[in-house]
This record gives C-alpha cells, structure tokens and sequence, in this order.
C-alpha cells in the first residue's frame, strides 16, 4: 500500500507541478514547515521519504542547484538525526555505520557531480528531466508494489 501511495504521489505530481507553473504559483514558505512535519512523520514510519521531496522542493521553485543543495542538507539533516535515535536506541551496530558512512559518502560525491551537470541544464530542460525522473520513480513503485 506504501508503494502505491508514494508511486500515485510521484506521478500525480506532475500535472499538478505543471498546473501551479501555468498559474505562476508557487508554495510560500510556510507551507514547506508544514509538509515538512508530514514528512518527518513520514519518515519514522517507513524507511525513507527523500524522493518525496523533491517535487515539493521544485513546486516551491527551487531548480538545479538550489534543489541539489536543499536536498542535500535536508537528506543530511533526516539521516543524522535517525542515526542519533538508533545508536541512542542501542539498535545501530557498527557495521551499519560504516556501511551508512560508504552510502552518504558516494551520495556526497553524487551531488557534487550532478551539480557540474544540472548548471548546464536551462529551467525547462531541468524541469522535464525532473518529471521524467517522477514518473519513471512512480511507475517503479508501482512496479515493486505488484511484485511483492
């Protein structure tokens, strides 16, 4: 059910994306408190939301590399404090902290390439890759969610 919510929630964000950019509309910065908290909430429950975001961070107007950096220190913040919670709950065995530490550095180093790419990127571009990234992530959920 989790799949399927989250893989309706990629795609249905593209026409609705497209429908605040007609109107010029984007979401103020209040609102990204509020979906935030839903989002932390989210985030305890099932393993991980980060995908999630990004159509919200791009609703909020953000693109290329402010997106990438957003998105980042967001992630960063997330993973740190889940990190902070398991090892308080004595359940993070070393081995998961190092197997973490391989994983944040590769995506570290990710960010850093991407960033050289998306600055090439016009707005446009950017936004069409992005929804192809939606939409290729939603159908892949929906994909895992039938197999299971």
């Amino acid at each position: 059910f989790v799949d399927i919510a989250i893989g309706a929630f990629f795609i249905l964000m593209i026409p609705f994306r497209r429908w605040m950019h007609a109107r010029q509309f984007t979401l103020p910065l209040w609102s990204l408190g509020v979906i935030g908290a839903a989002m932390g909430y989210l985030t305890g429950i099932v393993a991980s939301t980060g995908p999630m975001t990004v159509p919200i961070f791009v609703s909020y107007g953000l693109i290329r590399g402010p997106l990438l950096g957003t998105e980042a220190a967001v992630s960063l913040a997330v993973y740190i404090s889940k990190a902070i919670t398991f090892q308080r709950l004595d359940a993070l065995p070393p081995d998961v902290i190092f197997k973490g530490l391989i994983a944040g550095s590769s995506l570290f180093v990710g960010a850093f390439i991407a960033k050289r790419v998306v600055m090439h990127i016009n707005a446009a571009n950017f936004h069409y890759l992005m929804e192809a990234l939606m939409l290729v992530a939603g159908l892949s959920m929906f994909w895992s969610a039938f197999q299971g």
